[in-house]
């Protein structure tokens, strides 16, 4: 996971160790490094926050004889890096689903996403860890577009042991996330994760679609699923969907297959909304809540 990434970080350190930290030196070093970021689905506009955070924190940086220059270079970009992943704040879905228990309603969760992101089966794996943690899960087929995409929930629920509320596929997809949350209003259900049809963000009936959903169910949170891998078109579907739609959080799908690690830096910064979870393997265990501390130490090596 951010092999590539990662190997920039370390040409980094070894650059500045050997460059004069003031003048065109450290400028040169610094704009490769910001091109470098970019090559790796790092947008332009956190690699610049990047670059021009550490310039700051490099030009007047002096070294101690016997010290190991890297390991002060790595302290710095360890804590640009931080800086930037923490700008968007945190999410916890477990602490809302726990809040809305205590009042006796249901956490209500809409997830959203083009096809093929991971999204349905991130809503499989946040359920089977919701049950784990004690608590009771419901899931609307609100996608009844896609052909096989009810029968794909269902055979993750049915894998699970939870309960899928769908219509037929053509049906409103609206009436299904209602009657949903209706259902689990009645029988004291924790949680509603709402699966929806994987937008193309450049079709606006379904993006009305999603809007409608969203104002039908009044959701506590609205949850974009990108797939790491997509480097910065991620980030370009994060801005279309959250122009059609508030979003609360992100979910990085396949964040354990990405050897470039773009995604995982930029797009919390760009949306100004914070990753709340990530997912790092195939089975249903695989989805861990997002920590920047461990991203960024990743990356420093």
């Amino acid at each position: 996971m951010f092999d590539r990434l990662r190997a920039q970080f370390s040409n980094l350190y070894d650059r500045v160790a050997r460059t004069e930290l003031k003048g065109k030196d450290l400028d040169n070093v610094l704009d490769e490094f910001q091109l470098s970021l970019i090559e790796n689905d790092v947008a332009v506009s956190a690699a610049d926050f990047i670059s021009n955070e550490l310039r700051e924190k490099l030009k007047d940086v002096q070294f101690a004889r016997f010290t190991d220059p890297r390991t002060r270079v790595k302290v710095i970009l360890q804590e640009v890096l931080l800086s930037l992943l923490q700008r968007a704040g945190q999410l916890d879905i477990f602490a809302l689903i726990e809040k809305k228990k205590s009042i006796g309603e249901p956490a209500v969760l809409v997830f959203i996403g083009i096809n093929g992101t991971g999204k349905t089966t991130s809503i499989a794996k946040l359920a089977h860890i919701l049950q784990k943690k004690g608590r009771t899960v419901i899931l609307a087929a609100s996608d009844t577009y896609r052909s096989g995409s009810i029968e794909q929930l269902e055979e993750h629920a049915r894998r699970i042991g939870v309960r899928v509320i769908k219509h037929q596929y053509g049906a409103d997809p609206a009436a299904v996330a209602f009657d949903a949350v209706n259902y689990a209003k009645a029988h004291r259900i924790n949680a509603v994760l709402v699966d929806t049809a994987g937008r193309m963000q450049n079709n606006k009936n379904l993006l009305e679609e999603m809007r409608k959903i969203v104002r039908v169910t009044n959701p506590d949170l609205t949850i974009l699923v990108v797939d790491a891998l997509t480097g910065n078109d991620a980030v370009e579907q994060g801005k279309v969907f959250s122009e059609a739609v508030k979003i609360d959080g992100i979910i990085l799908a396949k964040l354990d297959a990405d050897v470039k690690g773009g995604s995982a830096i930029s797009l919390s910064y760009i949306m100004g909304k914070p990753v709340t979870m990530v997912g790092t393997g195939q089975k249903y265990d695989d989805l861990e809540p997002f920590q920047a501390e461990a991203i960024v130490r990743n990356l420093i090596g």
